[in-house]
This record gives C-alpha cells, sequence and structure tokens, in this order.
C-alpha cells in the first residue's frame, strides 16, 4: 500500500526527476521502479509471501531503500537490525522476530540463529538478481510493514510492529513540517533503523525528493555531500548536531542549499540549539518528538524556537492526541507533571511477541502491547506537562531507559554485564547530563572485598557482551553499599542527583 502512495506517486508526477542519487550519478523513479521491481521478483522466486519477515543488517545506503521498498511491494514484513548491536543481541532479536530469512553486509558478523535464506551483500543488490521485474503490487494498509526494535523496559528488545497505514500516517506528518520544495534532496544521515530517519525513505518520494545517504554520520563527508549535492533536508540527532557545530572545517563549506534541519532521538542542551543556529543562521530547525511504537508526535518549528521553548519538544502532530494524565488516565491541568499518553494513525498495532504468539493463561504474564495501550492510548514512559500556548515539554522518564545520541540504552542489560564480573558486589546504571550525547551511560559500582578493578577493565569487559554505544562513559567506584529503599531496592534518584543538580531538563 504505501509504496503505491509513495513512489508510486513520484511514478505518476515526477518519473523522470532523480530518486537516488548513487556511485555518483541520479537514478529516476522510472530507474528506480525497474530496480526495485527486480529485487522484488528474486524475493518471490525465494519464496518469499506477504506476512513473512526479511532481516536486514547492513549499514546506511541506497541499496537499504531498495530492498525495503521491495519489501513494502510484496507485503513482506522488513525486520531492520540496529548495526550497533553485539553479536548475542543480534541473536536475541532475531529469535524474537523469528524472520525467514537475513540480508547481510559481509561486515557483520554472521548470527548463530539458523535461518531458511541468508544472502550476504557487499555492493548493488542487482549483482543477485536475473529475470523479469516483479508486476503487481500489495495493498493492505493493516497490514504490518515494519518491526522497529527498541530496548523496552525489560531490557529485551521490543518489535513494535507498525502497519502500512501507520508509516503512512508518519510520511504525512514528516512532510508536513519538513515542506519539500522542487528539487528537494534529503539526505539520510542518521541510521536507518530508526524511527527517526526510516519513515523519510518513504516521504521524500511523495514530493519528488531524491535521496541519498551516508554510511555513517561524519561531519567532513557530511559537508561535502550537502555542498556537492544541494542537500537541501535532512534529520540529524542532538549528538551529530554538536560535532558539526564544532567542526572547525564548516566555515569552508557552502552549505546554502540547505534548507530544513530536523533533529530528535534525545534531549538537546539549549547551547547547543544556539550554537547551530549561530553556524548555520539560514537552515530552519525543526525539533520531532516520536517513539518506535508511535513514530512522530509534536514538532517544533523554526519560528518556535525561541529562547523560551528550547526546552520544548513542540506541539502535537496534524491528528494525534496528545496528553498529559495521572496514573489513572484522567487529564492533567496545565503545568502539572503527568504521564505522556498519546493517540493517533501512527501508534503501533503492538508488540511482535504479543502478535505473533498467544501468551500463556498464567496471570503473572504480562501482556506487554496491552499495557502499553491500556485506556486505548500509547503510554510513552515519559514525564512532561503542556504550557497555555499548547506546548509539551519532557521532564522526566518514567522508567529507567537512558538515551545516548539517539539510541535508547536499557540500564539493566548493563548491569547484567557489569554483574558478570567476578570483582562486582553492587551495581547500578543511570544517565547523566551530557551536551554532546544528550546523556551518558553512568554507572556507580561496590567491589567485593580485596579486589581491585579499573574503570577501563570494566568497559573492555563490557565491550564482549552489549553494543558500544551502551557502554559505561562514567564510572564510580563506591566505597560504601549502594543507597537502599525500605524494600532493598537500590535509589538510583540519589545516585542521579548530584549529576543533574541545576539541570531545567531531568532527562
Amino acid at each position: 500500500m504505501i509504496y503505491t502512495h509513495s513512489v508510486g506517486r513520484a511514478l505518476q508526477y515526477f518519473p523522470q526527476h532523480a530518486a537516488l542519487l548513487r556511485e555518483g550519478r541520479a537514478v529516476s523513479f522510472l530507474e528506480l521502479d525497474t530496480r526495485v521491481r527486480m529485487i522484488a521478483a528474486a524475493l518471490r522466486r525465494r519464496g518469499f509471501l506477504s506476512g513473512e519477515r526479511l532481516a536486514f543488517l547492513m549499514p546506511n545506503g541506497p541499496e537499504y531503500i531498495e530492498l525495503i521498498y521491495a519489501c513494502s511491494l510484496l507485503g513482506v514484513i522488513a525486520v531492520p537490525i540496529n548495526t550497533r548491536y553485539a553479536s548475542p543481541e543480534i541473536d536475541r532479536l532475531l529469535e524474537d522476530a523469528r524472520p525467514r530469512g537475513l540480508i547481510r553486509h559481509s561486515k557483520f558478523p554472521a548470527p548463530t540463529v539458523r535461518l531458511e535464506f541468508e544472502l550476504v551483500v557487499d555492493v548493488d543488490p542487482l549483482d543477485e538478481v536475473e529475470g523479469e521485474p516483479y508486476a503487481g503490487e500489495f495493498y493492505d494498509p493493516d497490514a504490518i510493514l515494519v518491526l522497529l526494535y527498541t530496548s523496552g523496559t525489560t531490557g529485551a528488545p521490543k518489535g513494535a510492529a507498525l502497519t502500512h497505514a501507520n508509516i503512512f500516517s508518519n510520511i504525512h506528518d514528516l512532510n508536513y513540517w519538513l515542506a519539500y520544495r522542487e528539487n528537494a534532496v534529503f539526505l539520510h544521515a542518521s541510521p536507518m533503523f530508526h524511527i527517526a530517519d526510516f519513515p523519510a525513505m518513504f516521504a521524500a518520494p511523495v514530493f519528488g525528493a531524491a535521496q541519498m545517504t551516508l554510511e555513517r554520520f561524519d561531519a567532513l563527508e557530511f559537508c561535502t555531500s550537502v555542498q556537492t549535492h544541494g542537500v537541501t533536508h535532512t534529520v540529524l540527532v542532538p549528538s551529530m548536531i554538536n560535532t558539526l557545530c564544532q567542526f572547525q572545517e564548516l566555515v569552508a563549506f557552502n552549505l546554502g542549499s540547505l534548507d530544513v534541519l530536523a533533529y530528535g532521538g534525545s534531549p538537546i542542551a539549549p547551547a547547543v540549539v544556539r550554537d547551530v543556529r549561530r553556524v548555520l543562521p539560514k537552515v530552519k530547525l525543526l525539533q520531532v518528538y516520536g517513539l518506535s511504537e508511535a513514530g512522530f508526535l509534536t514538532g517544533l518549528t523554526d519560528a518556535e524556537h525561541t529562547e523560551d521553548r528550547l526546552q520544548s519538544c513542540g506541539r502535537p502532530c496534524p491528528g494525534i492526541d496528545l496528553r498529559v494524565a495521572d496514573a489513572a488516565g484522567k487529564p492533567m491541568a496545565v503545568g502539572e507533571l503527568g504521564n505522556l499518553v498519546a493517540r493517533g494513525p501512527g501508534i503501533m498495532r503492538g508488540y511482535w511477541h504479543d502478535i505473533e504468539e498467544e501468551l500463556p493463561g498464567d496471570e503473572s504474564v504480562i501482556d506487554e502491547t496491552a499495557e502499553a495501550l491500556r485506556g486505548g492510548f500509547f503510554h510513552t514512559g515519559d514525564i512532561g506537562r503542556q504550557d497555555k500556548g499548547g506546548f509539551f515539554y519532557i521532564v522526566d522518564r518514567a522508567k529507567e531507559m537512558i538515551v545516548s545520541g539517539g539510541e535508547n540504552v536499557y540500564t539493566g542489560e548493563v548491569e547484567a554485564a557489569i554483574y558478570e564480573i567476578p570483582q562486582v558486589k553492587e551495581a547500578a546504571v543511570f544517565g547523566i547530563p551530557d551536551e554532546k550525547w544528550g546523556e551518558l551511560v553512568a554507572a556507580a559500582i561496590v567491589l567485593r572485598p580485596g579486589t581491585n578493578l579499573s574503570a577501563e577493565e570494566v568497559q573492555q569487559y563490557c565491550k564482549t557482551r552489549i553494543a558500544s554505544y551502551k557502554l559505561p562513559r562514567h564510572i564510580e567506584f563506591m566505597t560504601e553499599e549502594l543507597p537502599k529503599s525500605g524494600s532493598g531496592k537500590i535509589l538510583k534518584r540519589v545516585l542521579r542527583e548530584k549529576y543533574w543538580a541545576g539541570q531545567s531538563r531531568q532527562v
């Protein structure tokens, strides 16, 4: 369905416009459609049918876009994998999603999970394709398009099942804010497996915008791409913006084509917003707030980036009902803190493990989808408030997940890795403020009597267990036991206090 309303629309109105910029040349929408249909035909010959899953472990690239399009054309469910995952994390995701196949770049390790089909791709996926293009189309708005995995409150990754209609709603919201103009060029500099970037693959063709990719963000490559290819739109996470602002060679580039810089995925310090205003004064800023389970919920437009609103995440996207509620779901008054809950056409169908499998009859088993969508609203897990102008502010996180550089880090996962170190008696992981990354992963550790351990040794050990972005960057060794509640639960709030003192935003 979404391919028809995205690339299909571009074929109708902009057939000869550049769709992808790859390997120094422009691929038109007509050529792109042929390439996508060739890939779809190859997948069909492999036996892939609608509703089956196909996982991707690949860096950003034009072939990523083509493969995702091919899945959408067939009704195959795409399962993008975070390329920064360690091997055990990849295996756990594959065990949950149970895809029929995996398309993997050779730079990433092969999983230990057995799959029916695995294709290792280094370059153009069409190198593996022969035969006639696929001539059909898939049109079911309620069918699942993608499983976007995010670290959940249990520490295990949960696959948010987003339908064709969900993503269509997201691209409508994105295009509402981005305001594409003629001959626009969108640069994928953020990870394409992330909700901040994934919908942009389908949003750009709606208005005939070209797309290009960076394998990973690099300030020099970013500036070179903008100058060389006339990039007009992009989405970055705050840590990338901070890096860009500190890039000393930026003044040597002509970045005049850049029209809109959207950002989200983690908190941003007001000082960084001021910096980007200074180095890119003509660029329009757009802050978006969203989650894997819900897509985009709010936007703070360029005109709304006033000094008194730099802490705001903006106002709701069209069609989104966002509220501040108490624990019972009752709306809170203006200015009062409460749980942010939302409903709208972009909210996920559910978590994959709840959709795919019937839960046991044990009453102790929690249906995580029902819990997240209770009362007809999606519960974001964020605590916030709303002002008289309808602007929302996120001030804390209801649960202990850390957002560092746009990536979600569940503290229990990091703690589990630390506790495997023999010298460790107690450990608690929490987020501390950082201008570049939004938050840094911090750990407080109590050692067993008579043992020694360095911060470097902790990091080296954890590196073999978890992704690099989850590693504790600040480690404090404590001589006394960690503070605890009456029930024996470690009080992370107490550990965080000295780091967050004086911060206007507590997340």
